[in-house]
């Protein structure tokens, strides 16, 4: 069974199957926030947006539980989009593409957005639902979760009757939490020098991939690995030894995501191939056992290809290896 939408309970699931189908990378969530807007009409419930964008829907109190107090539900609409470096998919226009897998849905090449779509999803389902009691509902929907809690942030005095509210954006299932998670970011600069490649030297690209990633406030404390890390390793240890040049150097792309793939060109001279190629074994040997439990499909390769265009390759340092490896 492939479909996500059999899964049990189906009302969640089909929600989050048709929210699948909807674009919504944080800052650009127009096309979700219509299905929001679109889905209250629908079921004839109270629906507003403010101006930053946040959505909210309201439903009634079931028959014999208008004294209780209104309960808001909340969660995110935008989502966190990274992708494979071989995988064509535009999020801003492409539905995100799911299969299930040893009892897990998951995407195809992409970040699923179950984070926070499966909260948006749970919330679908009880406004749409005729069978669940429950008090008044405030159905809060936030824009821009991932990028900065902007439309938290942005919510007006007013916009909310109720007292009580539930974030809906977890990751353990039938626990409740009391608290919040915090972020920082560090900026590291310092100078480069430039040189000019030798015309004899050997180019080679380096790459890290197959690992699983994962968001960087959930899974930072289940020993993945991190692309960034390790290729930055890989580049220390080679440039202890002998003299390296780099002139591209790529890896992650979102600062609240772990980091699966990185790619470096290196250019190294001829004489030292032969030393390139064993200390990269070795490493490549190292990496797959410290990692062959966490991350069994981590893949490290070395590949010969043709001199940069540039001519120009940044010299190889401590500092800036080091920043790699924060």
């Amino acid at each position: 069974m492939n479909d996500i939408s059999n899964l049990e309970p189906k009302i969640v699931w089909n929600f989050f199957d048709e929210i699948c189908q909807v674009p919504r990378p944080s800052k650009k969530e127009e096309k979700i926030i219509k299905y929001l807007l679109d889905f209250g009409k629908k079921y004839n419930l109270e629906t507003v947006q403010d101006e930053i964008g946040n959505v909210l829907i309201k439903k009634a109190a079931t028959a014999g539980k208008e004294d209780l107090e209104t309960l808001i539900l909340q969660s995110h609409i935008d989502m966190v989009c990274e992708k494979n470096s071989d995988v064509e998919h535009d999020f801003e226009n492409d539905p995100i593409s799911t299969y299930i897998e040893d009892g897990w849905v998951k995407a195809k090449g992409t970040t699923l957005g179950a984070d926070d779509g499966i909260g948006v999803a749970a919330q679908l389902a009880v406004l749409s639902s005729d069978n669940i009691e429950h008090p008044a509902i405030e159905c809060l929907f936030t824009v821009d979760e991932e990028t900065g809690l902007t439309g938290a942030f942005a919510l007006q005095e007013g916009f909310l009757s109720g007292k009580t509210l539930i974030n809906l954006d977890s990751e353990d299932d039938g626990e409740l939490f009391i608290g919040c998670s915090g972020g920082i970011d560090t900026v590291i600069s310092f100078e480069m020098k430039r040189r000019k490649i030798n015309k004899n030297a050997l180019s080679f690209k380096v790459s890290v991939n197959g690992l699983k990633g994962g968001h960087s406030g959930d899974e930072i404390n289940k020993k993945l690995g991190n692309s960034n890390k390790i290729l930055g390793r890989f580049l220390f240890l080679l440039s202890k030894e002998y003299p390296i040049y780099v002139s591209d150097f790529n890896g992650g792309n979102l600062r609240n995501a772990i980091p699966r793939e990185a790619f470096a060109t290196i250019s190294i001279a001829k004489k030292w191939k032969g030393k390139l190629k064993k200390i990269f074994k070795k490493f490549e040997k190292d990496i797959k056992n410290e990692f062959s439990v966490s991350e069994p499909n981590v893949n490290f390769s070395l590949e010969s290809i043709e001199m940069p265009e540039s001519s120009v390759a940044k010299q190889l340092q401590k500092d800036f290896i080091f920043s790699l490896m924060i």
